[in-house]
């Protein structure tokens, strides 16, 4: 009997005593990166989290690589019993690099988009949702969440317009909605932000540096190291300023996404932060205006990057929402696709 008994309380006390353990293993943001083939691309992503817990799918902005989701938001959200997928781009980190026709040409194309003129660009943000469908296909995942940062935001909304059955709620983080007539962004970020050729790498870490610390928040004072190294653990993973270019061209010649966010019909919460210089508050405002039923939360301070500081309030204005969102899934037999010919 004392043998049971002691053989019991050993059991009960490596269980008990086990779960942070067993928690911070399921939610191991240092699981291989695997990549998936599809028609056009090759993806690189992470899975992080049980295969049997609900998906998120990351999306990510401009350039930027699955590995700038910083691990403890993804930490965070896998911790509320998602399984995180993030993945690279196409044209950015380890995902396909493609090369352009010989007649793409950023700064002919941005001068056409100045002059009001079509912008043609060697894909679309349609044809980036396309990949986050695809890479969701390749991994059996029929509804999932989704949650979109700047550039990762507009392909977010393509991708609940093509598929709003499988989209259980959408987040649409500092992005826009496309229109015209919004503010402009800062013109000086605009200057860094084409600065996309350096002769060496200790050149282009000193652009980007300079470009993270444009994006930041005027409330908070950026660690000239820090941003440093940020940059070198990016570029020493890949770097394409190329692909960047690429991606911008796909951006300018996106037409205004109203039309097609006044059809969508899935739950979606929308964070914007009031000081950001690259889409300034409007966007925000404006884009939570055109999706019927969509919750908006203003973030003092929030500019356009998950800087230290404002990690905390980004992650109490996104969790409580996914929470509620985890398991309801009334909305989708009222969901049809969008349309694309209706667009403008």
């Amino acid at each position: 009997m004392r043998v049971r008994f002691f053989s019991t309380a050993v059991f009960l006390a490596a269980l008990l005593f086990g779960l942070p353990s067993l928690a911070a293993s399921r939610c191991d943001v240092n699981v291989p990166t695997e990549r998936v083939d599809l028609a056009q691309v090759s993806l690189a992503y992470q899975s992080i989290g049980r295969a049997s817990d609900p998906a998120l799918l990351l999306v990510m902005g401009l350039g930027g690589q699955l590995i700038h989701w910083p691990d403890e938001v993804v930490v965070a959200l896998c911790e509320q019993g998602f399984r995180v997928i993030r993945y690279d781009n196409r044209d950015v980190g380890l995902s396909t690099w493609r090369q352009a026709p010989a007649n793409a040409n950023l700064t002919f194309e941005v001068l056409r988009y100045k002059l009001g003129l079509p912008v043609a660009a060697p894909y679309t943000l349609t044809d980036m949702a396309d990949d986050a469908l695809g890479l969701m296909n390749a991994l059996h995942v029929e509804q999932f969440h989704v949650l979109g940062a700047s550039m990762g935001g507009m392909i977010a909304q393509h991708l609940a317009a093509m598929a709003p059955q499988r989209i259980e709620s959408l987040t649409l983080i500092m992005t826009s909605s496309g229109a015209e007539g919004l503010p402009a962004p800062n013109a000086a970020l605009v200057q860094l932000l084409s600065r996309r050729s350096a002769p060496n790498r200790e050149v282009a870490l000193e652009q980007q540096a300079d470009l993270l610390a444009a994006l930041g928040s005027p409330q908070v004072t950026d660690d000239r190291q820090a941003l440093l190294h940020q940059a070198a653990v990016a570029y020493d993973r890949a770097f394409n300023p190329d692909g960047v270019k690429r991606q911008i061209m796909a951006i300018l010649a996106e037409p205004s996404r109203v039309a097609l966010l006044n059809q969508l019909r899935v739950p979606t919460l929308v964070v914007h932060g009031t000081a950001d210089p690259l889409l300034p508050v409007m966007h925000g405002i404006h884009l939570a205006a055109h999706i019927q039923g969509s919750q908006l939360k203003l973030i003092p301070g929030l500019a356009h990057r998950f800087q230290e500081a404002f990690k905390a309030p980004l992650l109490a204005a996104v969790l409580p929402y996914l929470r509620t969102h985890r398991e309801d899934t009334s909305h989708w037999a009222q969901i049809d696709p969008v349309q694309a010919p209706n667009l403008l």
